[in-house]
């Protein structure tokens, strides 16, 4: 099983923490191998032996993942007693305090986030593709974080995994329009008569504008659209499977 790992986050030795890709799972055609969702008509007994390998290989209990149903929101839920495996919350951010609850974030193009305040010891993990970025997702977890557990902005680590880049999301007129209406035209690149859009761009201003220091930031450079033989890409494969970002603190 292929997985990447934050340089930022593997200093930290009480977090496990992986970004996956298509390799190390069951998985077949369309969803070739390690596909991590339920909702994307892949067979439900291979999805679930993906997560139980998964589990193994970074050694968490597979019950204790609390995943989400995500729905392009800036929703950011407070993990309780009720979530486990088979009941993810109706979200696109998950946030807690609590140790062995491994969190996953989902994608195919848009952007995983991983967070850690070590100073306060909680975790969250983010959705963000044009819509939450353009909803500054951002900027509610990192108010979680302060609201619910008083961390300072400046102990958060934000570690942005593989998602698809400029170089690929081309955009119609009518995203130019509302970016520019919402102050995110910077993140427009128009080459001749097309308009590509860059997420990371913007997730980077929001973090650092939540007061994220510009260190603790970490990007991947990869495009998932351009390498799609390694993670998956709404965008390249249409009917394809999701990768994940996960997150957990250890006891």
């Amino acid at each position: 099983m292929k997985i990447y790992q934050s340089p930022i986050l593997n200093h930290f030795s009480n977090l496990t923490h992986a970004f996956t890709t298509k390799d190390g799972g069951v998985s077949k055609k369309l969803y070739n191998s390690l596909n991590l969702a339920f909702h994307v008509n892949d067979n439900l007994l291979d999805v679930t032996r993906n997560h139980e390998l998964l589990a193994s290989t970074l050694k968490y209990n597979k019950r204790t993942l609390v995943h989400m149903k995500q729905i392009h929101s800036d929703l950011v839920h407070i993990v309780d007693e009720t979530d486990d495996f088979d009941n993810p919350p109706i979200c696109d951010a998950l946030i807690t305090d609590k140790t062995n609850i491994p969190l996953m974030v989902m994608v195919a193009d848009c952007s995983p986030i991983l967070f850690y305040d070590s100073k306060k010891e909680v975790i969250a993990v983010a959705h963000a593709g044009r819509q939450g970025a353009f909803k500054n997702i951002v900027k509610n977890v990192i108010n979680s974080f302060v609201k619910n557990y008083g961390s300072d902005a400046k102990d958060i680590s934000a570690i942005v995994g593989t998602s698809i880049g400029v170089c690929c999301y081309e955009v119609g007129s009518e995203i130019y329009e509302e970016a520019k209406e919402l102050d995110l035209n910077y993140a427009i690149q128009k080459r001749d008569a097309n308009f590509y859009l860059d997420i990371s761009k913007i997730l980077k201003s929001q973090l650092l504008a939540s007061g994220v220091k510009e260190e603790n930031i970490e990007f991947s450079s990869e495009c998932s659209c351009c390498k799609n033989d390694i993670y998956f890409s709404y965008r390249a494969d249409g009917i394809t499977g999701r990768f994940a970002g996960i997150l957990m603190m250890r006891e």
